[in-house]
């Protein structure tokens, strides 16, 4: 790859643009959703055959078009009839793609303390258009500098990996200028900047990880080994500590192996005592556009379908909404 993969669909990308295009099927939905909420109590399985049942770009333009035909903002709508895991669920699906990212950011940094994992798995390994959009969402949908939040929410060397990331610095592939010898260069940097010094450098390490370009990246990994054994990834893993080194590992394998990097992040939100529901939601939400890809990773890792994991680690109608968006994502999927 010779820059990091978009996770928004191209569709998304345009309407940021101008003015979205709308078809009949996108006024039935925003007339079924209506229909559901509606009078006394909710009809939650009209609502996941709605809402669940539309892909990314679908439901931007759903969440474009249920606003200008009844003059309120359908995340609102789903913040008061529903509650819970589903509640927050269908919240962000009612949302065009970067504005649930923007949101999600928000649930991160609001109140004391901030998730990291929330907001580094949103932020870290982004496209540098992809940047460039959740910035001017978040400015737009709370009136913050997102730089500015990120920067008085954060300190110390998760701060300087956040920061980087939001300049959007990748630059763009050249086989000319992004060589064999600039990656030994690299290479050489990374270890000076880290296992090489007493004290590590991490601004010099992540200003490295984010600036080349993922196909470039793979070339200073190599470099990298064949000069000191060991991957940057084990690198990352020696000279970093707790929330810091998996934001930075993170952002790595985004880069190199994204695919495998969220297939991971959708097991990690089920291990150990209780789901992580929040990042879980979250994670199917945001990788629902290269699910496919990232569904075969999952089962070759871990040998079951990101389907069954869903299936045996929630219930209720939070689960019937998580397999129809997966279904979605690959009809007929193991």
């Amino acid at each position: 790859m010779n820059k990091s993969i978009n996770l928004y669909p191209d569709e998304v990308h345009k309407a940021s643009l101008g003015a979205p295009e709308y078809y009949p099927e996108i006024d039935d939905a925003c007339e079924e959703i209506n229909k559901a909420t509606k009078g006394l109590g909710t009809d939650e399985d009209a609502l996941i055959a709605t809402i669940g049942s539309k892909n990314t770009v679908e439901r931007s333009l759903i969440a474009y078009r249920y606003q200008e035909k009844y003059g309120k903002e359908l995340k609102e709508l789903m913040k008061k009839e529903n509650s819970g895991d589903f509640g927050f669920l269908t919240q962000l699906l009612s949302l065009p793609a970067p504005d649930a990212d923007a949101m999600i950011i928000r649930k991160a940094t609001k109140g004391l303390g901030t998730d990291e994992k929330l907001l580094y798995t949103v932020i870290c390994g982004r496209s540098n258009d992809e940047i460039d959009i959740l910035k001017k969402t978040y400015f737009r949908r709370y009136n913050t500098d997102l730089t500015n939040l990120v920067s008085s929410e954060t300190h110390g060397d998760i701060k300087k990996l956040y920061l980087t990331c939001l300049r959007g610095v990748e630059e763009t592939y050249d086989p000319k200028y992004h060589n064999a010898s600039k990656a030994e260069e690299d290479a050489k940097t990374f270890y000076k900047k880290g296992k090489g010094r007493w004290g590590t450098d991490e601004a010099a390490l992540f200003e490295i990880i984010c600036k080349s370009p993922p196909q470039y990246l793979q070339m200073v990994d190599d470099a990298y080994v064949t000069t000191y054994d060991v991957k940057l990834q084990h690198a990352l893993k020696e000279e970093l500590r707790g929330k810091t080194k998996d934001a930075a590992l993170f952002a790595l394998g985004m880069k190199l192996h994204p695919y495998v990097t969220a297939a991971e992040l959708i097991k990690n939100t089920c291990a150990g005592m209780g789901t992580d529901e929040l990042g879980l939601s979250c994670a199917i939400l945001r990788y629902q556009h290269i699910l496919p890809q990232v569904m075969v990773e999952h089962i070759k890792l871990f040998e079951k379908s990101i389907g069954d994991r869903v299936s045996s680690e929630t219930g209720g109608d939070y689960k019937q909404l998580l397999l129809e968006m997966i279904r979605v994502a690959w009809p007929g999927a193991p």
